[in-house]
């Protein structure tokens, strides 16, 4: 009984230690958030200051709700202070409440001085920045001369269209660079009038045409050297279609293997002569394309020829087979109709919706049907399989259902009224079951006499 008394004082002096922990921490983030609040609202008026109020106005908002819940959090520590005794479980509640009131405050204000730290530290570099972005434009402008003659030698050789994506960029440049200058003379001027927002909006356009005159220039050198490998990748790719061409023919020449032929064919073809200022992109595209497509053709050609196709026979001994098991387990069924349960009905109900999706994937009544193109034969006999498994598992759940609706046996002999042997249809089981009785009886009186 002593160690019960024991543990519980143990207990006890526990939860007082941790509860005493618990109002300490409530107290220091207390405090802690409050000089944060302080802090927070100095940086925003910083902030305004740098970047004017829109580009601040989520923080002004999450300084406002922060103060909001830290007034719910002062109340609550004035009550473990005033003259109404508490219990120990009221105290640790409101402590708890305040950490967390305090905690949640800590990391919004710290999300949103984060996601404004870069921008105010941007805007007071200011005068650092304007003087980069004009020296950048100053070397910019130096390639620009560059990237005219780059365009004008890659214009001796290769055709217009494929030019058309960088032909324009040296004057795109050109004019992004003088927006990029006068951006800045405006960020300067609106940054002395005292307009920081506009000033930083100026600021902010100008470093981006800086950085799109840059992308602008440098894919005219890109384009020079994606242009040579375009060639070099082109000329392997027709010698390597010629050799694809030779093993095509020995191929099994099916109709798509015959249609890839006459697509990569046209595509070589299309290839211009020697001399002549050519698009190596969009030819090395084609010829990519065809020699694609002949590689499908030719395995799918392959994996046929490794398979073989039923005959049109075949197919069409699958369709009558398929509509005869359907004709027999639809006839039992609708002849017995209050003895059939769900299952076998669910069966012939699939079973006769497949077979109509057989008609209309051969496009006519498959019972009609004299020609099936060699691509559609094995999928239609698949199909007429189909049914006529569903059919005769139909039928199967039918007869089942049947027998057990019949009538037992009254004299527990086993199924039938007859007793004995294996029951028949109809009248049959009423005359074995009238025979069996007679017998039965004369055995009886012969017994007795």
């Amino acid at each position: 009984m002593a160690g019960f008394w024991g543990k519980r004082k143990r207990d006890q002096q526990e939860l007082a230690a941790q509860d005493a922990d618990l109002a300490k921490r409530a107290g220091a983030a207390l405090v802690a958030a409050d000089e944060r609040v302080r802090v927070t609202a100095d940086e925003l008026v910083f902030a305004e200051a740098e970047l004017g109020d829109d580009a601040t106005a989520e923080l002004r908002t999450a300084l406002a709700a922060v103060r909001t819940h830290l007034g719910e959090a002062f109340r609550l520590n004035q009550l473990n202070y005033d003259e109404i005794p508490d219990t120990a479980e009221e105290l640790r509640t409101r402590n708890a409440r305040i950490v967390q009131l305090c905690d949640w405050a800590e990391d919004l204000l710290d999300d949103q001085t984060s996601a404004l730290a870069e921008r105010i530290a941007r805007a007071r570099r200011a005068p650092e920045i304007i003087a980069g972005v004009r020296a950048d434009v100053e070397r910019l402008r130096a390639r620009i001369p560059h990237a005219r003659d780059t365009i004008d030698r890659l214009g001796a050789r290769y055709a217009r269209e494929a030019l058309a994506q960088v032909e324009a960029n040296p004057a795109e440049a050109d004019q992004l660079l003088g927006f990029a200058v006068h951006s800045a003379s405006v960020a300067e001027r609106r940054r002395e009038a005292g307009q920081r927002e506009q000033a930083n909006l100026a600021l902010e356009a100008s470093a981006e045409s800086v950085r799109r005159a840059a992308t602008l220039l440098d894919a005219v050198e890109t384009f020079e050297v994606e242009a040579l490998r375009a060639e070099s990748t082109l000329a392997a790719i027709v010698e390597d279609s010629r050799g694809d061409l030779v093993v095509a023919r020995n191929e099994p020449q099916s109709a798509g293997v015959v249609a890839a032929i006459a697509e990569l064919q046209a595509a070589l073809a299309s290839l211009p002569a020697a001399g002549v200022n050519t698009d190596p992109f969009t030819q090395l595209s084609r010829l990519r394309d065809a020699n694609a497509g002949l590689d499908a053709a030719i395995a799918t050609a392959r994996e046929r020829a490794a398979r073989p196709i039923p005959s049109i026979e075949h197919v069409h001994h699958a369709i009558d087979d398929a509509d005869r098991q359907l004709a027999v387990a639809r006839d039992v069924i609708a002849g017995h109709r209050g003895w059939i349960g769900a299952d076998a009905r669910t069966r012939l109900a699939e079973a006769e919706r497949i077979r109509v999706d057989l008609d209309h994937f051969l496009g006519m009544p498959a019972a009609t049907v004299t020609v099936i193109d060699e691509d559609h034969r094995e999928q239609a006999m698949a199909i007429a399989r189909r049914v006529a498994h569903l059919a005769a598992e139909a039928l199967q759940l039918a007869r089942r259902d049947i027998d057990s609706s019949r009538p037992q046996d009254p004299w527990g002999g086993g199924p039938g009224w007859g007793g004995g042997g294996r029951r028949g249809s109809g009248g049959s089981d009423v005359m074995g079951g009238i025979l069996g009785g007679l017998v039965i009886g004369g055995l009886l009186d012969g017994m007795f006499d």
